[in-house]
């Protein structure tokens, strides 16, 4: 997923992929730990775009304390 698409996400669509994001790297990692995994490339493209999410969700935040504090 790119960044533009995440920008346009909602605060709950965001909290629902990085919650997916999390459970699909959970179940990735166990079917590598039992030697089922077969694209190995795809836990490094899961843990980036839950940073990616993380990002946004972080940069959001800051700009609401901002507003506040102005």
């Amino acid at each position: 997923m790119k960044y533009t698409e995440i920008r346009e996400l909602t605060d709950e669509q965001l909290a629902q992929k990085l919650e997916d994001g999390r459970s699909e790297l959970f179940n990735l990692r166990f079917q590598m730990a039992t030697s089922q995994l077969d694209n190995t490339a795809r836990v490094k493209a899961v843990k980036r775009d839950i940073a990616r999410v993380q990002t946004e969700l972080r940069a959001r935040q800051l700009a609401a304390s901002k507003a506040a504090n102005n």
